[in-house]
């Protein structure tokens, strides 16, 4: 083997796209061995999912391609981002229904907030946690669905699998509704962080897969 045969075994190796130069078991998520190239890779996904987003009710569909392109690139596949954009595309129809219902939803809790914390509803204290409570639920339930949407599938199957997979894993709701929290924290400390925030958030859901296969 000359010298750039071996160049090339040596990345391939490393990538763990091609056949390892020692015995030995290969990485379960390939991609993600460098871990300033990864996170890289979640805050490009992060500026990504807000370009795509920035109408809110395309959110939906951005976060679905978001974590698809980082699925993708953990498992060392083609994660350009061009097929970002034809996830999106392709995930806008249903996710453009899911974001209206999703924003007016949260327009009507946060009402119920404001009226609680102005005092015009009795219990208004009570109020008020439900309706914050009600956020971070729908929040955490838009990225289980946006984590299972596929274009075979279609969001209706996406948002259908939602009470199984809590039921199947509630900590990860717990962890999911947790990203979701930081996301709108970050996000009220400094208006540019949001980029950081939907990247982490989306690949929290592509991270918590890893967890409960380490069990």
């Amino acid at each position: 083997m000359d010298r750039r045969e071996l160049r090339a075994a040596r990345r391939a190796d490393a990538s763990g796209s091609g056949p390892t130069l020692e015995e030995r078991e290969p990485a379960r998520y390939p991609g993600a061995k460098g871990a300033f190239a990864l996170f890289g890779e979640v805050l490009l996904t992060g500026l990504l999912v807000t370009a795509a987003g920035l109408l809110v009710v395309t959110l939906p569909a951005a976060l679905a391609a978001g974590i698809r392109h980082l699925r993708r690139y953990v498992n060392a596949e083609q994660s350009h981002v061009r097929t970002f954009w034809q996830d999106w595309r392709r995930a806008l129809p249903g996710g453009l229904v899911v974001g209206v219902v999703g924003v007016v939803l949260a327009l009507l809790l946060v009402l119920d907030i404001d009226l609680a914390n102005s005092g015009a509803l009795p219990g208004g204290a009570l109020v008020s946690v439900v309706g914050w409570v009600g956020l971070v639920a729908g929040a955490a339930a838009l990225l289980i669905a946006a984590g299972a949407w596929a274009p075979e599938g279609g969001w209706r199957a996406a948002i259908r699998g939602i009470p199984s997979a809590v039921a199947g894993d509630p900590i990860a709701g717990v962890y999911l509704a947790a990203a979701a929290v930081l996301v709108g924290v970050v996000t009220w400390m400094l208006l540019p962080l949001l980029i950081a925030g939907l990247g982490c958030a989306a690949f929290a859901v592509v991270a918590v897969p890893a967890r409960r296969g380490r069990r």
